[in-house]
């Protein structure tokens, strides 16, 4: 587990109430015991070691470093899976919700490289690749496949990145004809965000880059009843981690009492 405290012990009472044959090895990453190296190498050694975790969202250091980032770039777990559904119980705007928001996880506006050219002038990369393309995109098809789902959308902006958006949406469809029992349509990621809020039960599996599957993994959770109740799973070739959907530590509401845990426990079940 890399959690606090807190959190650790409430998981463990959890899981022993259930009987669950679960060993834990906790690792604690505040932004405390993250100014040494050392606590974040020992998640990252964890976690290759077991193969599987359970994970807070790590709040961002004050060296601005993006430790969540970090996290998936060296444990190549490139796969994150985020299902919103309607709950019996919470009222919200729309019913009848089920989809499955899937992102490529280590590529896209995510590769952190930026640097300031000229003074005032900052430029920032954006990195696709076909291989993390394709392999995204076939994790998409089969997922719909085991789970008898039947359609997959690839979410997209290659109307204006026509280069980098535009071999996503070549990737996805050239995947999508190795899947003929399993439709395939693509869409605008502006026009998907509309769609959400006006019809979300026409999607079923989606499939984007990293920084539109931000943004849609979290719509897609305030429509369902916001970010305490969607749980993700994020997979590598041998590695699968399980934390919230929505990630966001929420620091300014510490002390409150008004944190919703559903999120997290759904991930662990």
């Amino acid at each position: 587990m890399v959690l606090d405290q807190k959190y650790a012990s409430l998981f463990k009472t959890i899981f022993k109430e259930l009987s669950v044959p679960i060993e834990f090895e906790t690792i604690d990453l505040t932004k405390y015991s993250l100014k040494d190296e050392g606590a974040f190498n020992m998640a990252i050694t964890s976690l290759q070691r077991n193969g599987v975790g359970l994970k807070g969202v790590i709040n961002r250091s004050a060296d601005f470093r993006h430790h969540n980032v970090e996290f998936r770039g060296n444990l190549d777990i490139y796969a994150n899976v985020v299902r919103c559904m309607s709950y019996e119980g919470i009222k919200t705007h729309h019913t009848g919700i089920d989809l499955i928001a899937i992102r490529e996880n280590t590529e896209g506006e995510y590769s952190c490289l930026e640097h300031e050219s000229v003074s005032g002038v900052v430029e920032s990369l954006k990195v696709i690749t076909r291989e993390k393309s394709i392999r995204i995109a076939k994790f998409a098809f089969d997922y719909a496949l085991a789970h008898n789902r039947k359609k997959v959308t690839c979410i997209h902006k290659a109307n204006i990145m026509k280069l980098s958006d535009g071999l996503f949406k070549q990737c996805c469809k050239e995947v999508s004809e190795l899947y003929p029992t399993i439709e395939y349509e693509e869409q605008i990621v502006d026009n998907t965000c509309q769609q959400l809020v006006i019809n979300p039960q026409q999607f079923d599996v989606m499939v984007m880059p990293n920084l539109y599957g931000n943004l849609v993994s979290n719509l897609a959770a305030g429509l369902v009843g916001g970010a305490g109740v969607v749980p993700s799973k994020s997979y590598g070739s041998d590695i699968a981690v399980f934390e919230p959907g929505a990630r966001h530590t929420w620091m300014e509401m510490k002390g409150m009492y008004v944190a919703n845990p559903v999120a997290i426990v759904l991930s662990s079940a």
